[in-house]
């Protein structure tokens, strides 16, 4: 059966793997953090020294400041206290300043009309697949395609389940050309956005069909790719090793035959992220709100909220069948002016024969008043 929305859940087999517990070093740092950040009564509005504005927090700015954001932040800095007091700043101050929550559905829209970019299904260790087509690129270089990249990294932050932190990137430069790969300054700018201001967030990319051109594109960025992200890069292997095959696109060796119609696609998605985004905060607002929470306890879905969620799933799909099965039928009825004709078939054969005439006389009356206007114009030259 064709698809054409997201999966809105992993499969129940598919868990996030258990993180180990801290040490008492590392419980440490992260209470000394934690209490770093409930400080930050307000912070700049700008990276620009020059710009004194500040702002307190939001509510949509502590609920992204979690106990596993910390952490992540802590990973990345490799527990260096004040390196992660830094860098948790300064993603606070970028996503101000970038404008993050700005960037909205309609504006990013004409970047994804080809599908180049998709949320479909989720891995074994439940992570949410981002798929990159790089053949689809139907758009000039710009800072949009970037910012379509930021727009699709917080969708699928959206999508992740309870207990799950990261996501799995699917890349296919299957039929891609120079030309439509990033330039080395976009490839930089993009990694430079994932390392400082996403970390921890990559758990595994799996690439296939890599030409010679992006190949040689990936040597010279690889310097610029910390250890850590390496270790997730997966190259020419099957793909149904870490994704099931039933959430998996067909391109990748799966059997979910999803095609991408972006007028059933996008909406559909930013419905689904959306729903799930509102989820969170309600939450974490019953909560008792602040930074610190739990992500795992702000996403956690109870079975009844794991089946409604299913439930308005299919119901968008079958919503999509019905909409594609209206359009197949309409298209194959026969039209009023016909079905209600009682010519006979001579009749309409010499009605037929008479329009044809007149048609064909009309384009020979156009192109006669054409030549002459040409005509008119090279004498008057």
């Amino acid at each position: 059966m064709v698809r054409y929305v997201p999966f809105g859940e992993p499969l129940p087999s598919c868990k996030p793997p258990k993180r180990p517990d801290l040490t008492t070093d590392e419980q440490e740092k992260l209470d000394a953090l934690l209490e770093y950040v409930r400080g930050l009564n307000e912070i700049p509005v700008s990276s620009d020294s020059s710009n004194k504005e500040k702002a307190p927090l939001d509510d949509e700015e502590q609920a992204w400041i979690t106990r596993e954001c910390l952490l992540r932040y802590l990973r990345a800095t490799k527990w260096k206290l004040a390196d992660a007091q830094k860098r948790v700043l300064g993603s606070l101050v970028w996503r101000r300043e970038y404008g993050v929550r700005d960037l909205t559905p309609d504006y990013i829209s004409p970047e994804n009309e080809s599908g180049k970019q998709l949320i479909l299904g989720f891995d074994f260790d439940s992570r949410p697949c981002l798929y990159l087509y790089s053949s689809r690129q139907n758009t000039e270089k710009s800072n949009r395609q970037i910012q379509h990249l930021v727009f699709s990294l917080e969708r699928v932050i959206d999508f992740m389940p309870s207990g799950q932190e990261s996501l799995a990137l699917l890349i296919d430069f299957k039929d891609s050309t120079n030309s439509k790969n990033p330039s080395v300054s976009q490839g930089r700018q993009v990694l430079h956005i994932l390392q400082t201001h996403y970390p921890e967030r990559l758990g595994k990319a799996l690439v296939i069909n890599i030409p010679w051109f992006v190949s040689q594109f990936l040597r010279i960025i690889y310097p610029f790719i910390d250890p850590l992200t390496r270790e997730k890069l997966v190259f020419s292997e099957p793909i149904d090793k870490y994704v099931p095959n039933e959430q998996l696109d067909t391109v990748f060796g799966g059997s979910s035959d999803f095609q991408y119609d972006h007028s059933k696609y996008w909406n559909a998605m930013c419905e689904m992220a959306a729903e799930k985004h509102k989820r969170y905060m309600a939450r974490w607002r019953e909560l008792g709100g602040g930074v610190g929470q739990s992500e795992a306890e702000l996403r956690a879905e109870t079975d009844q909220e794991i089946q409604e969620e299913i439930a308005k799933t299919e119901a968008l799909e079958k919503s999509v069948e019905a909409e594609e099965a209206s359009k197949v039928a309409t298209s194959s009825s026969v039209p009023q002016e016909i079905s209600g004709n009682t010519q006979t078939a001579e009749e309409a054969a010499a009605k037929l024969d008479a329009d044809v005439g007149l048609g064909e006389k009309a384009i020979d009356d156009e192109v006669v008043t054409q030549l002459s206007k040409v005509a008119l114009a090279e004498s008057s030259s």
